[in-house]
């Protein structure tokens, strides 16, 4: 570990606890049940900071804590009954919009060019606009496409903790990515240019 002291680490668990909040009122959907899986994180990130081998990033290190407390809240609220079911056709004329009969991209939702990707993962309003469009997502959409792409669960484990079939998760990805890809080339893309 480098010469970081306790205080530094300290103070980026400060810094980086609104972005954790959000990350987990986007899975939760619910502020009480966020706000202590994120203090629960801080806690066990405090608690094993010697532990930490700096073979990945602090913040990601405290992410992938935060990450087990909320596979375990979200088990909680199942065995709860608190489980929102799934909306299987929720946003579906939106995509029917995007395409022709052909199967084709309609040339107002054909996709535009990024410039360099990479540089727009290290731009701060990039982040915004990306948080603003997870949250127009619908929560089924959202929570399965969060799982997947931001927590780096399978399919399978999807599957197991939401209750879903594998070609439904599929296809909520698939939904997922053009609803963000829309959302974030209005907010972001078009503003950036």
């Amino acid at each position: 570990m480098s010469n970081t002291t306790l205080e530094d680490h300290y103070a980026r668990l400060v810094r980086v606890r609104p972005r954790m909040l959000s990350f987990a009122r986007l899975h939760l959907r619910d502020h009480t049940a966020a706000e202590d899986a994120v203090q629960e994180a801080l806690i066990a990130a405090i608690e094993k900071n010697d532990s930490f081998s700096g073979r990945s990033g602090y913040e990601t290190w405290v992410f992938g804590i935060l990450k087990y407390k909320l596979l375990d809240q979200m088990r909680q609220q199942k065995r709860q009954g608190k489980w929102e079911p799934f909306d299987e056709d929720a946003g579906e004329e939106i995509l029917d919009q995007m395409f022709k009969r052909s199967g084709s991209w309609a040339p107002s939702a054909a996709p535009q060019s990024w410039g360099e990707p990479d540089k727009a993962l290290e731009n701060e309003t990039f982040w915004q606009v990306f948080g603003a469009c997870m949250l127009a997502l619908p929560d089924n959409v959202a929570r399965v496409f969060s799982l997947r792409e931001l927590m780096g669960l399978t399919t399978e484990q999807i599957c197991e903790e939401v209750g879903i079939k594998e070609n439904n998760a599929w296809v909520i990805l698939h939904r997922a990515r053009l609803k963000l890809r829309s959302c974030l080339e209005k907010g972001w893309v078009e503003n950036d240019a």
